[in-house]
């Protein structure tokens, strides 16, 4: 899916029960109007900002205070702009691209180098773009966005580039030859946008070309080629989806066979039609709507399937990985080529391609593997890329003019390693420094059984000294949505703040994400989303059981969608947790598909204006089970005033709702960052230091020692 949605808020007077807007035939309930905080959705309004100094104040002189601040936050600065950090690349024709930041280059530098300057120890960069520099002569708060640039050549670039870090950006034509924006060349004004380079004159265009152009979701409806040299007025209309629909984008994939145009219309998550464009016609690809179409690879459709598909007299399984020649496909021809079958535990987690391979990542219990397939005749050979251990390995970038692909390799207490796969042989390129000592630390994997008698696998990292009393300070971090897969990861940030002071770190593997593939995804949406609240809490009690740690000294911290999950999870069982990091979170499940991005999500959550789905929505959506009397654990919630995916007055309504029912809460909004919460390494830093003050602040210190503590039982 390349479009993810925004919506924005609509409120019709109301005196009791439902009734339905003129426009549109929504819903809408009178828990909308009286909901007495919801004049803090009013982003930039001036008593919603005023509200938020004030609660800023407070929580940063009360944090700043905890002795652990100051050197955390000293030590993150370290960490984020430390020149001995992997400089990642992406192999652009003969080129590899970079974006870097430090403390000399706040905003960043867009840079480039050759591969052989690359692999040696001191690399010689090429400033292609200094975002610093432009956002001081254009006065705008620049925050890079990536490029779009046209193969062959990746001469012609679209830059995009966001004020203060939100997802709405404008886009410019830049010449990467003469590292200058072209004088008169294609230029998109600020919108969510989508855009694809057809060739070197055209452009494919989705954006807001006003009145009616965009769904419900606040993403294009229309999808447009844009010729050199016109107005956009006079884009050409290519494909028109639905209001309702998500978005519609047209594309391009360019190539070493060809190039392929299409249209992909989503009429919600994790569906999508898809159109491929012949003798000036669309013609609909016949695949699965819940199907991801991977790419088009030596003249192949790579399909990979979220769902079981009958077709051409044969079963292939949910999440498989299928090819097959295009033209016999356009033909009618529908036997498959397997290239992936899953196993019990064992999934697909990406693709990638060189100019002759296929790139497989798979996780085996949530551990990486890495395998490289190449057709031969009438079949493909299968190789498996050796990995230092049993962690996370993902590809970086691969290229398209021969078979060069960089990819990295990480775990828990292991730096993260960048290789090379370069004919036939795999070269260990940059390691970032080993930014905390691990030394006497261990990781372990375990599971606890959830109240449905799923087994939920979650790993543990042990401090130097781990005894199992109990007491130990223990941070659990979830996800839990949106088939995003938790995997080991060197964190350095986590591990000095946290594991060299002598904290328990936990990741959880609950349903929702994409660990176990796509029905460990589905066994958590919609009215199945409580299992994963579950799952959650199911993982804190066997810590607990364990004596691993206690409610005492537990903490959990999520974003975004694990903001929701902690919320649910500290609303629920109040008990278990004395500390709770809630950031980017959706709360206010009554009003999520109101704000910001929120309407694309209701494949994953439901529709609240729907009296069967808010039926069990109600039941977890954490604004709304807060109750007097309860004592919760004193909440960290901190978001941004630029997060136009999740709608900042998710975390404001929360934060304010709990302080007027008496529950003591820090608060904390920065004023840019976009949903990442930091526009930069300082503020990023920053608000990590916060945060780690905040958890030794509630959950105390660790009592570490040289001594080897008894392990938690199996």
């Amino acid at each position: 899916m390349r479009g993810i949605g925004i919506v924005f808020a609509l409120i019709c007077s109301l005196t009791l029960g439902w009734c339905r807007l003129a426009e549109g035939g929504e819903q809408v309930s009178t828990a909308d109007v009286a909901d007495p905080w919801i004049w803090l959705e009013d982003i930039d309004g001036e008593r919603a900002l005023e509200w938020v100094r004030a609660r800023n104040a407070e929580t940063t002189r009360e944090l700043e205070a905890v002795a652990e601040f100051a050197e955390i936050h000293r030590r993150n600065l370290e960490i984020v702009d430390s020149k001995e950090r992997i400089p990642y690349v992406a192999i652009r024709g003969d080129w590899l691209y970079n974006f870097w930041r430090d403390s000399e280059h706040i905003r960043g530098l867009w840079r480039r180098t050759t591969l052989g300057s690359y692999l040696s120890e001191v690399p010689k960069w090429e400033t292609v773009l200094d975002l610093d520099a432009l956002a001081k002569s254009e006065g705008e708060n620049w925050v890079w966005k990536g490029s779009v640039c046209l193969r062959p050549g990746w001469r012609r670039c679209m830059i995009r580039l966001s004020r203060g870090g939100g997802d709405a950006v404008v886009a410019r034509e830049f010449d990467a030859v003469t590292k200058q924006f072209v004088d008169g060349g294609f230029e998109l004004s600020e919108a969510k946008l989508d855009l694809s380079w057809k060739d070197g004159d055209r452009l494919w265009v989705g954006t807001d070309f006003g009145k009616g152009s965009l769904t419900n979701s606040g993403y294009p409806r229309l999808a447009k080629e844009w010729k050199r040299g016109t107005p956009l007025s006079a884009a050409r209309l290519v494909f028109q989806g639905k209001v309702t629909d998500v978005s519609s984008v047209a594309y391009s994939v360019q190539s070493p066979e060809g190039r392929y145009d299409l249209v992909e219309r989503s009429p919600a998550f994790y569906r999508s039609e898809r159109f491929l464009m012949l003798g000036g016609r669309l013609v609909k690809l016949d695949l699965p709507e819940d199907a991801e179409l991977e790419r088009i690879f030596k003249e192949r459709l790579v399909v990979s399937l979220r769902s079981d598909w009958t077709v051409g007299g044969r079963v292939y399984s949910r999440d498989a990985l299928l090819a097959m020649d295009l033209n016999a496909f356009l033909r009618g021809d529908r036997d498959f080529e397997v290239l992936f079958e899953p196993s019990d535990r064992v999934v697909l987690r990406s693709v990638s391609a060189t100019r002759n391979s296929l790139l497989l990542s798979v996780l085996d219990n949530v551990h990486g593997r890495l395998y490289r397939l190449s057709p031969v005749g009438d079949g493909w050979n299968r190789e498996e890329v050796a990995l230092p251990g049993p962690g996370t390995a993902s590809v970086l970038s691969a290229s398209d003019i021969d078979d060069t692909f960089f990819f990295y390799y990480t775990d828990f207490l292991t730096p993260t390693t960048l290789y090379l796969w370069q004919e036939e042989v795999v070269t260990k390129v940059k390691s970032d420094p080993a930014f905390f000592d691990v030394t006497g630390m261990e990781t372990l994997q375990y599971e606890a059984t959830s109240k449905d008698g799923t087994r939920i696998p979650y790993f543990v990292v042990l401090p130097k000294g781990y005894e199992g009393h109990g007491k130990n300070p223990t941070l659990l971090y979830g996800y839990g949505g949106f088939e995003v897969s938790m995997t080991p990861h060197y964190s350095p940030i986590t591990g000095s703040a946290w594991m060299e002071r002598g904290g328990v770190y936990v990741l959880a593997n609950i349903r929702g994400g994409g660990e176990f593939g796509a029905a460990w995804h589905q066994a958590g949406l919609k009215s199945k989303r409580h299992k994963v609240f579950e799952d959650f809490i199911a993982v804190a009690e066997d810590l607990v059981a364990r004596r691993i740690t206690s409610p005492e000294h537990l903490g959990i911290m999520g974003g975004s969608n694990g903001g929701l999950l902690v919320g649910a999870a500290f609303t629920q069982r109040p008990d278990l947790f004395r500390a709770v990091v809630c950031a980017v979170p959706l709360l206010d499940m009554r009003r999520y598909h109101r704000l910001s991005a929120g309407a694309s999500w209701m494949a994953e959550y439901g529709d609240p204006d729907k009296p069967e789905d808010w039926a069990y929505i109600k039941a977890w959506s954490p604004y709304h089970n807060l109750k007097k009397g309860v004592e919760y654990p004193k909440v960290f919630i901190r978001t941004s005033t630029r997060d136009d995916r999740v709608h900042p007055g998710h975390a404001r309504k929360m934060a304010a709702k709990m302080l007027q029912m008496g529950f003591p809460v820090y608060y904390h909004e920065n004023i840019e960052g976009g949903h990442s919460a930091a526009a930069n390494n300082q503020q990023r830093a920053y608000a990590s230091a916060l945060e780690f003050a905040y958890l030794w602040k509630m959950l105390g210190p660790a009592d570490v020692s040289d001594k080897a503590g008894e392990l938690p039982p199996s």
